[in-house]
């Protein structure tokens, strides 16, 4: 059975977890899943969407619909995370991940392109911007996974994935059926939204299908732990690897999109985002969390516009 065939029967299997048909693309290391169309429609520029930690190319929906007829999107599904395999040499770190990215754009000839990333995907769509700005237009980042210090306390327990010895505690607790899926989901959406009660049950249902989906992966856990080490390893990195640094490389236009009921990303790391990028616009949310590209996917849209205008 060929790759996208046994996508396919996942996705059959576990449901309408993916809105967007789904390929496989293999780059240097690592196979990737990647939705949206296969070659620019209309003439729209492209755009690729990038997700962050524990999320999937099914958290840009809503927003690449409402931009369907400004840019021609592509959401990847970073290695080990959605559809997209783990990288075969293991890294997940940040660079990592940005090379398996410029390893599709490279691959499929569609840059330079408007970068969007959210949280993890914002510290990999930032570094892939400074390494190589010849693939990059613009740059979206919501809720960027940028280092601060202290970190809020509601984001400690996704750092104390990185410690030693957690991840094994975790394997060792046991599961408790459908009811046990259906909580564990309920207690991210809570992270994550500014108002889980305003979620869609459409929304919410996909979510839980997906959960269920990879917790039945052997390597789940592992991929999470290892980006989580690798987001606190990026927050360490001084001089030149520093995402502070990398920022203040980037000429393109930049929109930063920032929610004032963020529990993972402090809205008081804006101003210094702000003042790190050369050319920045700023638009905060102050209904949102950690992923406005869901909650408002209209108020990002509207903003994202206004940015290609200027472009």
């Amino acid at each position: 059975m060929s790759a996208e065939q046994q996508l396919a029967a996942e996705s059959e299997a576990a449901g309408p977890v993916v809105a967007e048909p789904v390929r496989t693309v293999a780059v240097p290391g690592a196979v990737l899943a990647v939705s949206g169309p296969s070659a620019a429609s209309d003439g729209l520029p492209p755009a690729l969407f990038v997700h962050g930690l524990g999320g999937s190319s099914d958290n840009w929906t809503e927003l690449m619909a409402d931009l369907s007829d400004v840019v021609s999107g592509e959401a990847v599904d970073l290695p080990g995370f959605g559809w997209s395999a783990p990288p075969q040499d293991g890294n997940l770190s940040v660079s990592g991940h940005v090379r398996a990215v410029i390893g599709y754009l490279e691959a499929s000839g569609r840059g330079p392109v408007h970068l969007f990333g959210n949280s993890l995907g914002g510290a990999v769509a930032l570094r892939l911007a400074a390494l190589r700005p010849d693939l990059v237009r613009s740059l979206t980042l919501i809720s960027p996974a940028l280092p601060e210090l202290p970190p809020q306390r509601s984001a400690w327990p996704t750092g104390l994935l990185a410690v030693p010895g957690v991840p094994a505690l975790l394997q060792r607790v046991p599961a408790n059926g459908d009811r046990s899926a259906e909580d564990a989901t309920e207690g991210l959406l809570r992270l994550v939204y500014g108002d889980p009660a305003a979620i869609p049950a459409e929304r919410r249902d996909r979510a839980v299908t997906e959960y269920r989906r990879r917790a039945g992966l052997p390597y789940a856990l592992q991929v999470m732990v290892g980006s989580a080490r690798g987001i606190v390893s990026a927050y360490t990195e001084r001089g030149d690897q520093s995402l502070w640094r990398q920022a203040e490389q980037i000429r393109v236009p930049v929109l930063l999109v920032y929610g004032l009921k963020d529990r993972l990303v402090s809205y008081r790391s804006a101003r210094r985002a702000c003042a790190a990028f050369a050319d920045a616009r700023l638009l905060v949310l102050p209904e949102s969390g950690h992923v406005a590209m869901m909650e408002h996917p209209a108020q990002v849209a509207r903003a994202v516009r206004e940015l290609l205008a200027e472009v």
